[in-house]
């Protein structure tokens, strides 16, 4: 999950676990209409796994009322940590990024430190089925890095070798590209006005990054984005015989399954295709596995 996406499901269901009420602890802009927020909320920062997300709520008001979706992009030992520190268990903090678009974005760029929260989650199924490689590569467009983070960080902490695509319209947009680069991670940025980077699309970027191809062992590609992109990059593995994972992006009402808001077509194995909700059977699907029509 990346930027929020306002959703019009009129009341917001009462999720049976998984809420806590949270403080913002620090809230800064890290790009043009971008916006990191650091939480303390420690049931939350001590369980996500990469890829998973939380529904986020400005806590006692009813505009807006629902929750929105966004990524855990990274957690924390203690409020002043700049890098992860200690076992997940030790966790109290967690930090989201997100563009100010909608309603609760619009609200959300206003709150200080100290102000209340209320959370539900981790939700989804993250990138668990993401396959140990030799080298994984991970393609953001547009706010898509922010679920993209813990898991490049794992995989290079764990030895493998990690690249970072990442495509957007300008410079001004690319938030703490650095968290990568410390992370362990191989950083390659794309702007279609050319302001940074390769001049075009990730598709182009990727093209640039690898002329001869990916030659260099086993390779697998965790992507998120916009939607188009992430069908493009699909295609652009799958024509080269490398698995894809993508985390699809789609409006969501409650975030547990009972709404019914996020649900997108998925193929299965006899070449049928069912609803899945993106919130619990997601949001990581195998690239091959989404009908993108």
């Amino acid at each position: 999950m990346g930027s929020s996406v306002d959703a019009t499901c009129p009341v917001p269901p009462a999720p049976s676990r998984g809420v806590e009420e949270a403080t913002v602890v620090s809230h800064r802009q890290t790009a043009a209409n971008t916006f990191r927020i650091r939480l303390e909320c420690p049931g939350i920062a001590s369980r996500a796994v990469a890829g998973q997300f939380a529904m986020l709520r400005i806590a006692d008001r009813v505009d807006p009322l629902l929750g929105r979706p966004l990524a855990v992009y990274d957690t924390y030992r203690s409020s002043g940590d700049s890098v992860p520190q200690g076992s997940p268990e030790e966790r109290r903090f967690a930090d989201f990024v997100y563009v100010v678009h909608g309603r609760f974005t619009t609200a959300l760029q206003d709150l200080g430190p100290g102000a209340p929260m209320t959370l539900w989650g981790p939700l989804g199924n993250g990138y668990r089925d993401v396959p140990r490689t030799s080298h994984l590569l991970l393609v953001a467009g547009g706010i898509g890095q922010t679920a993209l983070l813990t898991l490049g960080r794992e995989r290079a902490t764990d030895g493998e070798r990690v690249t970072f695509c990442w495509g957007a319209g300008r410079a001004a947009a690319f938030s703490d590209i650095d968290d990568f680069r410390q992370a362990g991670m191989d950083v390659h940025l794309a702007t279609l006005d050319g302001s940074a980077g390769t001049r075009g699309t990730v598709i182009d970027l990727l093209d640039a990054t690898f002329p001869q191809g990916l030659a260099t062992g086993p390779t697998h590609v965790a992507c998120c984005g916009p939607e188009g992109m992430m069908a493009a990059v699909g295609r652009w593995a799958s024509g080269r015989g490398i698995g894809c994972h993508v985390s699809l992006e789609a409006p969501m009402a409650c975030g547990v399954g009972i709404c019914f808001t996020c649900v997108a077509k998925v193929r299965d194995a006899q070449g049928g295709w069912d609803y899945k909700r993106t919130c619990i059977e997601g949001p990581v699907f195998p690239a091959d596995a989404i009908d993108w029509s």
